[in-house]
């Protein structure tokens, strides 16, 4: 065996890794095959690349860092320095490729990072916004190019990258030139565990949703949905606001092609990797803008007795526009005090407190002087494990009433320690929520503090049950029974209603189920994984499933609770089948069917072998998948769950269609449309009705099948259901066709075939091309 300083001929192949304990193992590997060299020599040859790369000296890694990345047990891993790490010990460039996408998969898997707000507007800018001329005219200027433009806006935390890149986004988007407003916070410095930089993917999925596409339309790998990003993208005149990236592997695969866009991208590095078409040095301000930004928040303010006194609080603040804010808010909230006094209390606080930072004695004075129930709310908003919050969770945050927390709130943002990007949501900046965490670790109480997560757990599994109640009634015994509520929630009964909630809380939901699974609330990680099940499978979250059913397992395995644990293994086998990987569907559903089995649970067994049946008739072994249907349907049949009975009557209805038996698949999907029907459950009345189609087909009763289809497509679209239209659109080509309606036959078929490339749905293009070619050869 030839030794390439190692044991083996090729460097180890992180490719098939599917956790982070995975990845760590190939790491070691790796080492092992790069001649087994020290940490110390790893961490040299990393520094030095970054340093040539201009890396400032304070984000240099260390030894014990590196030594980290080789530890099993994580829960979470710097990506970036993991490929640092590769880099040093086998830089060729295709290897590098393949680690950051084994990373890509993991993370979109495991870790929170998949979760991420995305926004089709702007947030509001500011009305004290000041200074920054020459940047925004530099910036409208390139707003004007013919081509694609992408502008990095670098400086340090705290200077005001966020409020340029969206106050220059208001001014270009004044101008008429763009038609598409993209927005979306990376987190790349959060320094929240709970809220690691976003994963490209998870923006890009955000991105394509907000285009238009369902998530069953949208690919699951980072460069398919890139490619489809900049399809979607291009022709558009598309404003893209990307702010705070982490660095150039981050933003790269969401960067357009196309004539006509404007990408800003905030960073506290200068991003030269991806060849920016101009950089804005964002630095602090002079002594001028930061009286401006003063007087302008709070005008009519005496000066008091020192004409200096703007001066000394821009000088205390180190002219930084974060800390400025911050003392503005005191300052409109100090009635008779004068700008001498403001100046004074600065000089006398940074004296005794010895506070040399503009922010942290900016923070530290704002806060001292909050009433208690504000503080207490900011420390508490600290420990909120999502992107941000609505006064609904603030009110459990504090054990208060909702207006209560909302008045709260408002004061907050009035006085600048939080933000409010979007109406109702609230969001603490990351230097904000790292003092407020100091403080909550030194003033609350451990019991305290966890008091106020459960309650805010509690609000979230109670407002996602009445959600899912609101938009699945029928299915309401499948989810996890709840004490009754104790706090006020929103009001969630309308359909409409609940889906925009789900929606808004998505990340957040996906967080807090993670965060509860691993740190102290088992219960309520399995409950709230159970209630968001349909949610998740519906509208096409597969990321998001994986991560929260793969912690659902971990937590139901720790209470000890094998219904949970099957359940949450049931669920991940749909998932796996989703994402095409059935063998390990079949591994996850076949032990929890055991585990079911087991434990005598009938229901459960009932749904893990329809499932079953699901996945063996994707990949092809349709005679034992139509064994597990007609399992499943015995045991639902015996439970009275009628739900689960007509899905499995449809569901051996495909299969016997697969199988060429077109009575039984007529039988089956006709006894499965009476219940539906019975049950009011639309989406299944359609599903039913095109299968029936299909049968008819088959069974060369055309003018009846083209009866079930017209029926199932008023339904689907009805429902904004577009891949059941394009099955149903090529259901009718093939009738039509068998009527002797040539020319109504392409007509459909035409519009199956559009439909099914927009969709991304290869089978049921090539089912329609084919059909095509034998009506129509030109």
């Amino acid at each position: 065996m030839t030794e390439l300083g190692g044991q083996w001929p090729q460097p180890p192949d992180p490719g098939p890794a599917r956790s982070l304990d995975d990845l760590v193992h190939v790491l070691r590997a790796l080492k092992l095959w790069a001649g087994d060299p020290s940490y110390e020599t790893i961490t040299r040859r990393i520094n030095a690349r970054w340093q040539a790369a201009g890396r400032p000296a304070e984000e240099l890694t260390r030894r014990g860092t590196v030594v980290d990345c080789f530890k099993t047990g994580r829960r979470r891993i710097n990506g970036e320095l993991v490929i640092g790490v590769v880099e040093a010990l086998h830089d060729e460039a295709g290897y590098l490729v393949h680690w950051r996408q084994a990373l890509r998969v993991v993370l979109a898997e495991t870790a929170a990072a998949a979760q991420v707000r995305v926004l089709d507007r702007l947030p509001d800018d500011i009305a004290a916004f000041v200074g920054r001329h020459a940047e925004t005219a530099t910036l409208r200027e390139h707003a004007r190019a013919a081509g694609p433009v992408v502008a990095v806006l670098a400086g340090m935390a705290g200077v005001g990258k966020s409020q340029l890149a969206v106050h220059a986004g208001h001014v270009v988007t004044a101008d008429g030139r763009f038609d598409t407003t993209l927005f979306v916070n990376l987190r790349g410095f959060h320094v929240d565990p709970d809220q690691p930089p976003a994963e490209p993917a998870a923006v890009l999925d955000g991105f394509l949703r907000l285009l238009g596409m369902s998530g069953h339309e949208i690919p699951h790998g980072l460069a398919a949905r890139s490619k489809l990003f900049r399809e979607r993208i291009a022709g558009r005149r598309a404003l893209i606001v990307l702010d705070n990236a982490a660095g150039a592997e981050q933003v790269t695969p969401l960067l357009p092609h196309g004539d006509g866009t404007l990408v800003l991208i905030t960073s506290r590095r200068r991003l030269d990797a991806i060849n920016p078409d101009v950089h804005v040095d964002v630095g602090l301000f002079d002594a001028g803008e930061a009286e401006q930004l003063l007087v302008r928040s709070v005008p009519d303010l005496a000066v008091g007795a020192d004409v200096a006194a703007y001066e000394r609080v821009a000088l205390r603040c180190g002219h930084l526009p974060l800390a400025l804010s911050v003392v503005a808010g005191q300052m409109a909230a100090r009635h008779g005090w004068t700008v001498t006094d403001h100046a004074d209390r600065l000089d006398e606080r940074h004296r005794h407190l010895r506070l040399d930072g503009g922010v942290e004695l900016a923070l530290h004075l704002s806060y001292q002087h909050l009433p208690e129930q504000r503080r207490t709310l900011l420390r508490r908003m600290a420990a909120h494990p999502g992107p941000d919050l609505d006064d609904h969770a603030a009110a459990a945050l504090l054990g208060t009433d909702r207006p209560a927390a909302a008045a709260q709130l408002r004061q907050l943002a009035d006085e600048y320690l939080v933000q409010q990007p979007v109406p109702g949501r609230y969001v603490l900046h990351d230097l904000v929520r790292a003092y407020a965490a100091d403080r909550a670790l030194e003033e609350d109480r451990p019991a305290d503090r966890r008091d106020a997560l459960g309650r805010l757990f509690d609000h979230y599994l109670h407002s996602a049950a009445a959600a899912m109640d609101a938009l699945h009634p029928a299915e309401r015994h499948r989810r996890p029974q709840l004490p009754p509520r104790t706090g006020e929630g929103p009001a969630l009964d309308a359909p409409g209603a609940a889906l925009a909630w789900l929606d808004a809380e998505r990340a957040t939901l996906v967080a807090v189920c993670l965060h509860t699974a691993r740190d102290g609330w088992p219960h309520h990680a399995v409950r709230l994984a159970a209630i968001l099940y349909t949610y998740l499978d519906n509208g096409g979250h597969p990321a998001e499933a994986f991560a929260v059913h793969s912690q659902a397992q971990h937590a139901a395995r720790l209470l000890g609770d094998g219904v949970a644990e099957a359940t949450a293994l049931t669920n991940l086998g749909v998932v796996c089948w989703q994402l095409g990987r059935y063998p390990e569907a079949i591994g996850h559903l076949s032990r929890a069917l055991a585990l079911f089995q087991q434990l005598g649970d009938l229901r459960g067994q009932a749904r893990t072998l329809g499932n079953l049946g699901v996945v063996h008739s994707a990949s092809g072994q349709r005679e034992l998948s139509a064994t597990y249907q007609q399992q499943a349907l015995e045991r639902f049949v015996q439970l009275g769950d009628r739900v689960g009975e007509a899905n499995t009557l449809t569901n051996l209805g495909s299969v016997h269609v697969r199988l060429n038996r077109p009575g039984p698949a007529v039988d089956f999907n006709g006894r499965a449309l009476a219940v539906f029907r019975d049950l009011g459950h639309r989406g299944g009345e359609a599903t039913a009705l095109n299968n029936l189609g299909d049968a008819l087909s088959m069974l060369g009763r055309f003018s009846e099948a083209v009866g079930h289809y017209d029926a199932a497509l008023v339904i689907f679209r009805s429902l904004g259901e577009r891949y059941g239209q394009t099955c149903v659109l090529n259901g009718l080509g093939h009738a039509l066709a068998g009527l002797g309606r040539r020319d109504d036959a392409i007509a459909r078929l035409r519009e199956a075939l559009e439909l099914a490339v927009e969709i991304d749905k290869p089978e049921e293009q090539s089912r329609a091309r084919d059909a095509l070619a034998r009506l129509d050869p030109t």
